[in-house]
């Protein structure tokens, strides 16, 4: 069954902290939060376009921190989905919040008005990275909060970040593995980025900040999306959005930013796992089977993986196969 979630963004809402990195307007390109009516309609639009049959459909309050809200105020957005729910042409609720913003009488109220899967910002599980990041909680925040979401049974995302001020790659390794012994269901990686009209910027400007390059950014995350997958953790993105700010270059300052991110990343996975049979052999041509969902990153971003096998072989196939398990290849060589 395939999964959509429709975005309702609240940039900064509730949000008394001021991380470093941070601006969500130069982020999302917007400035205000929706009123709550006019999620109703966000809603509608975005139903005529997705599938009705065979498809899994969320709605995601994504942006600032949900829980942060009164209680009062969450449900004034919370009650707008309720016959969407009832009605079945949404299944549910996701929202993304701090971990400081949880507590029993939120989470019980969350579970009566049908959300299903609570995503913190975690981002780092070293509190001095914490501290620098200017996040106003500690890794013990994260860990509280993600049992509580656990023993009240929803679906648990922890998100993190690579490359915050005073981060290593051994630290961004180390948050993964508490991320997986927390119990997350889900993750997302974001590599840091410097945004304008943040104090990372600022920062950065001043020559005392330097943001991860692209190919540190990819190698980590690949470690990093190695580890979860091993884990059952499933990764549900690598990199920010490509908003038009970011694409322009009006609002990126500086930092690991690609469009393709992700499929660089899952490029980077399957070179390793084909250099397997990247080396000299009397064969002169290799078909290569991989699982359907895998033949993209198989084959990489701009063919690369493809291109980097013709040093070898004369002749290169991918083909689509149901019967091969996925992140596995089947090689015929003739």
């Amino acid at each position: 069954m395939r999964h959509f979630n429709i975005p309702v963004f609240i940039p900064e809402m509730a949000c008394p902290f001021r991380c470093i990195y941070c601006n969500q307007y130069n982020i999302t390109a917007r400035e205000k939060p929706p009123a709550a009516e006019d999620v109703r309609e966000i809603i509608e639009s975005y139903l005529l376009t997705l599938p009705q049959t065979d498809a899994s459909i969320e709605t995601a309050f994504f942006g600032g921190s949900f829980t942060g809200l009164s209680i009062p105020e969450q449900n004034k957005y919370l009650d707008i989905l309720q016959p969407f729910i009832k009605s079945e042409r949404i299944s549910g609720i996701r929202i993304s919040t701090r971990p400081d913003y949880i507590n029993s009488e939120i989470l019980a109220n969350l579970k009566q008005r049908c959300v299903k899967s609570i995503e913190l910002g975690a981002q780092s599980m070293d509190d001095k990275v914490l501290k620098k990041a200017g996040r106003g909680h500690s890794a013990k925040d994260v860990s509280r909060a993600a049992e509580l979401i656990k023993k009240m049974g929803f679906e648990l995302g922890l998100q993190m970040m690579t490359g915050l001020p005073g981060d290593t790659e051994e630290k961004a390794m180390k948050t993964a593995q508490e991320i997986i012994s927390l119990g997350a269901d889900t993750t997302r990686i974001y590599p840091t980025l410097v945004i304008k009209d943040t104090p990372l910027a600022s920062l950065y400007q001043k020559k005392e900040y330097q943001p991860q390059h692209l190919s540190e950014a990819v190698s980590l995350t690949a470690k990093l999306y190695y580890l979860f997958n091993r884990a059952g953790v499933r990764v549900l993105r690598m990199g920010l959005h490509p908003s038009e700010g970011f694409l322009t270059g009006e609002r990126l300052v500086a930092g690991p930013f690609h469009v393709a991110f992700g499929e660089l990343v899952l490029t980077r996975l399957w070179e390793e796992k084909l250099r397997s049979i990247t080396k000299e052999t009397e064969h002169q041509s290799v078909t290569l089977f991989v699982h359907p969902s895998d033949l993209n990153a198989s084959i990489g971003h701009k063919a690369t993986n493809k291109k980097r096998l013709k040093y070898f072989y004369s002749k290169v196939r991918f083909v689509a196969d149901n019967n091969v398990a996925k992140g596995t290849f089947h090689a015929d060589f003739t």
